[in-house]
C-alpha cells in the first residue's frame, strides 16, 4: 500500500476495500467501547492552512482514539506562514511525528510535502481533491445499501474537488457517476480525462441536473462557493441557479434514493432544508463515518 493518502488514484480497489473493511471493524469497537490504541504512543501533527470543523474534530479524536496524541498546526502561526519551504517543514515534522496530515490549497503543497517526508502524509483536504471525505461517503453508502455496486451516483452543483474525487472513484470502484454542473465550472479536465481511459462504468458530465438525478440511488452536492471563492458568491449563485438539491430533484431520482452533503451546507442555496433534514438525507451517519475511515487510514499507514 502507497506510503501517503493524497489522491484516491494511488491506490488500487483492493486496497481501498480493505480500508473499508478496516473502517467496519473500528468502528464496531468503537461503538462497543472496546479499546482499540493501534497507535499508541504515535503523534499526529494536523496543519491547517484552512479552516476546519469536520476534518480537526474527527482527526484529532480519532488519534485519541487510536491511543496517540494529535498536535493542531496552524500555518498562519508557525513558520509555513512566514515562507519557510515545504520541504524544510517537511523533513522536521518527520523527525518529530510519525504522521501528518495536511488540509490546504493546492494538491501541490501537499505532493511535494509527501515527497521530503519520511513519515506518511495524508491529504486533509486540497482545492483538487478531498479524497477522506468521499471515502467516508462511499462507507456511508455501504452501510446503507451493503455495497456501491450497481448503484448509479449523481453529483449535482460545482465541479469542485469533491466532484473531481467522486470522478477518481468511480473509475476505480467501478460504479456510474452523472455530474451537473453549470457551464463553466465543470470538473478537472485532466481528472476526468484520467478516469474515462480506465473506467469500465458511465463517467457523464451534463448541464441539466434532472438527467444527472434520473435514476439515482445517490444525490450529492457541496457548497457552490468554496474556501477562497467567496469573492465569487455573487456570480456563482446566478450561475447555479436551478442546481439546487431540492425535493424536485429528488422526484426523478429513485424511491429509496439517499442525499449525501459533505458539510458545512449553506441550506437554501445548494439544498433545501427539508432534503437535508428529510428522510433521505444520510448526511449525519456520513459525517460520523469521516472519523471511523480517517481512523482506518492513520492505523493502515502509520501502525
Amino acid at each position: 500500500m502507497n506510503r501517503h493518502f493524497l489522491k484516491l488514484s494511488d491506490f488500487s480497489k483492493d486496497e481501498l476495500d480493505g480500508l473499508f473493511a478496516m473502517t467496519r471493524e473500528l468502528k464496531a469497537k468503537q461503538r462497543q467501547g472496546i479499546e482499540h490504541h493501534l497507535l499508541k504512543g504515535k503523534t499526529l501533527a494536523m496543519i491547517f492552512e484552512k479552516s476546519s470543523t469536520r476534518t480537526r474534530v474527527s482527526f484529532e479524536v480519532g488519534m485519541y482514539q487510536l491511543g496517540g496524541h494529535p498536535l493542531f498546526i496552524s500555518t498562519k502561526d508557525s513558520q509555513m506562514g512566514r515562507g519557510e519551504p515545504i520541504k524544510d517543514t517537511a523533513r522536521v515534522m518527520a523527525r518529530y511525528c510519525d504522521g501528518v496530515m495536511i488540509r490546504t490549497y493546492g494538491q501541490e503543497i501537499v505532493e511535494e510535502f509527501a515527497g521530503y517526508s519520511s513519515v506518511p502524509v495524508i491529504n486533509g483536504l486540497t482545492d483538487l481533491f478531498h479524497p477522506c471525505q468521499v471515502m467516508a461517503d462511499l462507507f456511508t453508502v455501504i452501510e446503507h445499501r451493503g455495497s456501491y455496486q450497481g448503484l448509479k451516483f449523481a453529483w449535482v452543483g460545482d465541479g469542485n474537488n469533491m466532484a473531481n474525487t467522486w470522478i477518481e472513484a468511480a473509475a476505480i470502484f467501478g460504479f456510474d457517476l452523472f455530474l451537473a454542473c453549470p457551464e463553466g465550472y465543470e470538473p478537472d479536465a485532466k481528472v476526468l480525462a484520467w478516469a474515462r481511459e480506465r473506467a469500465t462504468s458511465k463517467i457523464a458530465v451534463t448541464h441539466d441536473p434532472k438527467e444527472a438525478a434520473r435514476d439515482a440511488d445517490v444525490l450529492n452536492t457541496d457548497v457552490w462557493a468554496s474556501m477562497g471563492q467567496e469573492a465569487e458568491q455573487s456570480a456563482r449563485e446566478k450561475a447555479f441557479a436551478g442546481f439546487q438539491l431540492n425535493e424536485g430533484l429528488l422526484d426523478p431520482a429513485k424511491g429509496n434514493c439517499m442525499v449525501l452533503h459533505c458539510l458545512p451546507a449553506h441550506r437554501g442555496e445548494e439544498i433545501t432544508d427539508d432534503v437535508i433534514e428529510g428522510p433521505h438525507s444520510a448526511v449525519w451517519d456520513e459525517a460520523e463515518n469521516r472519523l471511523h475511515v480517517q481512523k482506518a487510514i492513520m492505523a493502515k499507514l502509520m501502525g
